[in-house]
C-alpha cells in the first residue's frame, strides 16, 4: 500500500481470515484489512462492484468501515467480491458474519479458530441495503487495521444495556467499555497522538483555532487564478459541503477525504505549481501512496491544549490560512512552518454521516 521508508502501513500478504472475528468490531476491522490487502481505494471498490452489478457507493464503504457494528449481509457480500474474493470465500465472510449476529460461540481448536456445528439462521434484516450498517450485536472496542485483537466474552446482560450507549461512544473513539472485568481490557491503537480517533478511521472537522465556528470544507480561490474548488475556511453547516473523513495511513499520518454529497469521494492533494500552487484541490484519484494527499498531525502547543498543525508529507511545510486571514472563505495554504496563529487547527471528531440509503429510500 505504501512505501515502507515512510513509515507506512503495508498490506497483509495473505488474505484475513473471517472465522478468527468474535465481535462485530473485529469483523469490521478485519474487513477493513481485507480492503488493505485488496490494494483498493475506495473509488476502485465502488467500480469494481458496478462490474459485478452491485451498488456499493464508496462513501458507503467508508462509512460501515468507519463504525463498529455489524454491516449487512448484502454489503458483505458485494464488499468482499469487490475485494477480488471467490464464491466460496466470500460465502466464508458470510458464514462469520452470521455466527457473530447470531452469538453463536466459536472454539479455539489447535488449528485456530472453527465455527461450531449447527444451524444458523441467515439476518433477515441483513438483506436490505448493502449501505446500511446493522446492529445485530453490541459493539466491541475498535482494534488495529492489521492486527485482530480477541476481547474477553461480553457479559450479556450488561451488552444488552449498553449497547446503544456504546455505539456512540465507539463513532467517537471513545474508550469505555462493558467487559468482563476479570481480564483487563486492551487499548485500542491511536492512530494520531493526542487525538483519540479509532484506529479504522473517522469523521471529523477541523476548525482554525482562531475561527472556531468555522471548518476546514469546500471554498474557492478568491484570486480567480484556479478554478476549481480548493479547501478553505467556511461555516460548518454550510449546505452540500463535503464531509470529512480521516483515514490513517501510518503512525501519525492521515488521508484527508472529503465525502461530497454530489461528486462523491475525493483527497485532499496538495498542489505543488501552476497557478493554484501551494492550494489543497479534492482529487478522485485517491492513492494511498500518493505523498502530496498524505498529512502529518502533530500537537501544537501544550498536550493538554487539544491543538494541531498539519503537515504536508511531500514538503513538510504547514498548512495555514492564505495572508493569515480570519475571514471566511480564507484559503488553506501550505507554507514555512513558523508557529503563528493560523497554523493552529483544533481536530473535532464527529459521528459517522448518514449514508444516502439511510436517509432516502433510494440509494446514491
Amino acid at each position: 500500500m505504501s512505501r515502507k521508508g515512510d513509515g507506512l502501513a503495508a498490506p497483509p500478504e495473505e488474505s484475513p481470515q473471517p472465522a478468527r472475528a468474535r465481535t462485530p468490531a473485529e469483523f469490521t476491522a478485519a474487513l477493513r484489512t481485507l480492503r488493505l490487502w485488496s490494494g483498493l481505494t475506495y473509488r476502485q471498490l465502488e467500480g469494481k462492484a458496478t462490474a459485478h452489478s452491485d451498488t456499493l457507493p464508496a462513501s458507503t464503504i467508508a462509512t460501515t468501515l468507519g463504525r463498529v457494528t455489524l454491516p449487512r449481509e448484502q454489503f458483505v457480500d458485494a464488499f468482499t467480491r469487490a475485494c477480488g474474493l471467490g464464491d466460496e470465500e466470500a460465502r466464508q465472510w458470510l458464514e462469520a458474519r452470521r455466527r457473530i449476529a447470531t452469538a453463536a460461540p466459536a472454539r479455539v481448536g489447535d488449528e485456530g479458530v472453527k465455527e461450531d456445528v449447527g444451524d444458523v439462521q441467515s439476518d433477515e434484516a441483513g438483506k436490505g441495503d448493502a449501505g446500511n450498517a446493522g446492529d445485530d450485536a453490541p459493539p466491541a472496542p475498535p482494534s488495529g487495521a492489521s492486527d485482530l485483537v480477541r476481547a474477553p466474552r461480553w457479559r450479556r446482560v450488561a451488552a444488552l444495556l449498553g449497547a446503544v450507549l456504546i455505539g456512540v461512544l465507539g463513532a467517537l473513539g471513545v474508550d469505555s467499555m462493558l467487559r468482563d472485568s476479570s481480564k483487563p481490557a486492551a487499548l485500542p491503537t491511536m492512530p494520531v497522538t493526542g487525538l483519540r480517533m479509532l484506529a479504522v478511521g473517522s469523521w471529523a472537522q477541523i476548525h482554525p483555532a482562531r475561527t472556531p465556528e468555522l471548518c476546514l470544507t469546500e471554498g474557492r480561490d478568491r484570486t480567480g487564478r484556479y478554478e476549481t474548488a480548493v479547501a478553505a475556511q467556511r461555516p460548518c453547516d454550510t449546505a452540500g459541503s463535503p464531509q470529512l473523513y480521516l483515514e490513517p495511513l501510518g503512525r501519525d499520518t492521515v488521508q484527508l477525504q472529503w465525502h461530497h454529497p454530489k461528486y462523491g469521494v475525493g483527497c485532499l492533494t496538495v498542489l505543488p505549481s501552476g497557478p493554484g500552487r501551494d492550494l489543497l484541490e479534492p482529487r478522485d484519484d485517491c492513492a494511498d501512496d500518493n505523498r502530496a494527499q498524505q498529512f502529518r498531525i502533530e500537537r501544537f502547543g501544550p498536550p493538554t491544549a487539544g491543538r494541531f498543525r498539519i503537515r504536508p508529507v511531500s514538503s513538510d511545510r504547514c498548512l495555514s490560512l492564505r495572508d493569515q486571514d480570519t475571514r471566511d472563505g480564507a484559503e488553506i495554504v501550505q507554507g514555512r512552518c513558523s508557529g503563528a496563529a493560523d497554523q493552529d487547527f483544533r481536530i473535532e471528531l464527529t459521528p459517522p454521516p448518514k449514508t444516502a440509503t439511510e436517509s432516502t429510500p433510494s440509494s446514491r
